[in-house]
Formats: structure tokens, C-alpha cells, sequence
């Protein structure tokens, strides 16, 4: 495909190997989806109402979302009306690139976290209990440790059993630096790691929370509390409120970010365990029901396997079994 070739021509050696990540941390995914659709392009080979409505089921099943499948098969639809496009195999380059205008939708895609620029940058992270939160904070402190920075990571979950001492284990495993207290208030131990923060001159610190979305008002007030205590420390913080989403959940998973987004200024979504699921559409979803960017996915079981989001990359990744094409062309 023509719209892979341009993508390779950008991927420098680095990001060649990082899209071997991509590769096969959406593995599960392309198995159903791209051989779906390699199949219904060999059984259609004209352009047709019955591939239109195998397309739209096609697409639900990978979890892009029932609405966001309704705007996308309209506008394929208005596409090969326009371009008058009567052949089923014509329409595979174009399925690929309403993909990527679905993400990119007219915005410039902020996916780089926001450094402050002067003093200890913060990263909030919210989300359910067993997304990834605290393994998702002890990835991006191995990442941000590699790029020379101090990290500090501060327990802010205090409800969960385990929580702080796995926060505690992750710091250790990645050479960062932790700051807890035992059964105490989160809001207390957050006031005590920035001062910390600021006093020993910390690059990045990331902050721990509990997931407790059974109660909305009660995490509610709680987020209200700890983010003043935060900007009451340092200015214009938390410089990244990041809302993390295990892919494995589907759906459910945009129903906790709209959750998320009535009680607190989400800034970015990150997704977990995108390589155990096969329904990888669910990026898609995302940011077409919330407008909220993915700024990391989680695409293995390895520190170093999440990765800043990037959408070409993901694109090239979830469909470039339709024609067989592949890196070592």
C-alpha cells in the first residue's frame, strides 16, 4: 500500500524496531481484524450494500466503537460516491486512511508529555483498581531514569492493600526514589513528596491514586483536595493528569474515562495491555468519544514495553497484513 510506504519512508532504524513492537503487541488484534478483512475483500469484488454491512461488523468486533463505526462507513460511503470507486480491492488503501483522519481528525496530536519549564514537573495518575496504574508509573520512571532525570514517585494510594509496597518495588527495580507514609491521609503524603520534590530539586514526580470509582463523589472530592494541594506546592501542576485503561476491557473502558472526565481535568488516556486483547480498535473509540489523546500504550509485559503513542506506527501495525506487506520489503 502506497500510504505504508510513505510511513516507512519517516521510520528511522529506531522507530523500525519499535514498530516490531507495535507489531506484536497488536498481534491479537490483526489476526482477526486485517484476516476479516482480507476475506471479505477476496469474497466482494465489486463495492456493494453487503459489503458495507460485513465492514461495519467487522470493525464493531474490533471494539472501534458503534458510533465511531457509523461516522466511518459514511464517510467511506460519501468517498467511493465521490470517487466513484466500484471496486472492493480499491477501497483498502482508503479504509486505511479514514483510519488515520479518524484519529487525527483536523487537531494537532499532542502526544508528548507537557514538561514544566521550570521546577519539578507532575504527573497525576488516576484510574480504576487493576488497570496498571502503579506498573504504568514504574515504566515511565524507568523511561524518564534513561533520559537522565530525577525521579520521585509518591504513594498516593493509601486504600488498596499492597499498593505502596508495590510502588515501593517498582522504585527499587527502576532506581528511583519513593516517598510513603503508612495509613495516613493521601492528600498528607502528596503535601509532604512535592515539598520533598522541590527542596531536592526532582525532575518528574509521579503520583500514585487510589481507584475507587464505585463512589464518585467520594473519589471526587478526594481528586478535588489532592489537586490543590498540588498547585497549592507548585504552580500551574499537575503539569499531566493521565487516566490509565486497561485495553482489555473494551467498551468499559471509555465509560470509566467519561467518568473520569465529570470529576477531574483528564489531559491524556493511557493503554494498557493493548497486546492481550483483540480488540485494538478500542484507540480509536477513545479518542473519538472523548477527543482525549492516548499518550502511551502498553504493547508487553517488559519495562521497556510501553511506548509514547504513535499513530502511524499503531495504523501501520493493526493493518499491514491486508496486502502483505511488511518491513523486510
Amino acid at each position: 500500500m502506497k500510504i505504508f510506504d510513505k510511513f516507512k519512508k519517516v521510520f528511522n532504524k529506531q522507530e523500525q524496531e519499535e514498530i516490531l513492537l507495535y507489531d506484536k503487541g497488536l498481534e491479537k488484534t490483526r489476526e482477526v481484524f486485517s484476516s476479516k478483512l482480507n476475506l471479505l475483500n477476496s469474497k466482494y469484488k465489486k463495492v456493494s450494500d453487503e459489503y458495507f454491512e460485513e465492514l461495519e461488523e467487522i470493525l464493531i468486533m474490533a471494539d472501534i466503537g458503534v458510533n465511531t463505526v457509523m461516522n466511518f462507513i459514511d464517510k467511506l460511503k460519501k468517498r467511493v460516491k465521490n470517487e466513484h470507486i466500484t471496486n472492493a480491492s480499491d477501497l483498502k488503501e482508503i479504509i486505511v486512511d479514514e483510519m488515520f483522519i479518524i484519529y487525527v481528525n483536523n487537531d494537532i496530536i499532542v502526544n508528548k508529555i507537557n514538561f514544566a519549564s521550570s521546577g519539578p514537573t507532575v504527573m497525576l495518575f488516576v484510574g480504576v483498581n487493576g488497570v496498571g496504574k502503579t506498573t504504568t508509573i514504574g515504566k515511565i520512571a524507568y523511561q524518564l531514569k534513561q533520559e537522565g532525570k530525577k525521579v520521585l514517585l509518591i504513594a498516593g494510594d493509601t486504600f488498596r492493600a499492597g499498593a505502596t509496597e508495590q510502588l515501593i518495588e517498582w522504585a527499587n527495580k527502576v532506581e528511583a526514589d519513593v516517598t510513603y507514609k503508612e495509613n495516613a491521609d493521601p492528600a498528607s503524603v502528596i503535601f509532604d513528596g512535592l515539598n520533598k520534590a522541590k527542596n531536592d530539586n526532582y525532575d518528574v514526580v509521579l503520583i500514585d491514586t487510589a481507584g475507587r470509582l464505585q463512589n464518585k463523589v467520594n473519589l471526587m472530592h478526594e481528586l478535588e483536595k489532592i489537586n490543590k494541594v498540588i498547585s497549592k506546592i507548585i504552580e500551574d501542576a499537575p503539569h499531566e493528569t493521565l487516566l490509565v485503561i486497561d485495553a482489555t476491557t473494551g467498551q468499559n473502558g471509555i465509560s470509566q474515562a467519561k467518568s473520569f472526565m465529570e470529576i477531574t481535568n483528564i489531559t491524556g488516556i493511557v493503554l494498557t495491555k493493548l497486546d492481550g486483547t483483540a480488540k485494538g480498535g478500542i484507540v480509536l473509540a477513545i479518542k473519538e468519544e472523548t477527543n482525549l489523546p492516548v499518550k502511551y500504550v502498553g504493547l508487553g509485559e517488559q519495562k521497556t514495553d510501553l511506548k509514547t503513542f504513535d499513530i502511524e506506527k499503531y495504523i501501520y501495525g493493526l493493518f499491514k497484513d491486508m496486502d502483505g506487506d511488511n518491513l523486510e520489503k
